[in-house]
């Protein structure tokens, strides 16, 4: 069991940047797969960022590629996804959500919204031109 809380969303113009933050706790963020996904107005929710349990690999989708960034703070348990650049399409509810704690984890389950165990609330980006 592990609870997740993002924040640091909000209305940036595009070229700007923002750092979400995904706090953990009950559990370990080291002992979960990470993903950062997002669900934009009239869209389903799409694959934003990964991270491998041991930290190892991670993993982007295409559109965000060389401007987002994963990472995790092991001692203040927390994941967080650096976003620069910001275009608007970002413009998105951004989820941060765990998975595979204590199973099994493959490449292709980090891609997929539905391999994911725990999710947060959510948080706000708007990016306006």
């Amino acid at each position: 069991q592990v609870q997740l809380v993002e924040s640091g969303g909000g209305l940036v113009q595009a070229g700007d940047s923002l750092r979400l933050s995904c706090a953990a706790s009950g559990r370990t963020v080291s002992s979960y797969a990470m993903g950062w996904f997002r669900q934009a107005p009239g869209k389903e929710r799409e694959f934003v960022a990964a991270m491998r349990w041991s930290g190892s690999r991670t993993f982007y989708a295409e559109s965000v590629k060389g401007r987002f960034t994963i990472s995790r703070d092991n001692a203040k348990n927390t994941v967080y996804l650096q976003m620069n650049s910001l275009k608007f399409e970002d413009t998105a509810v951004y989820y941060c959500a765990a998975g595979g704690e204590g199973g099994r984890f493959y490449y292709t389950d980090h891609f997929k919204s539905s391999s994911y165990d725990y999710w947060g609330q959510g948080t706000q980006v708007t990016v306006s031109s």
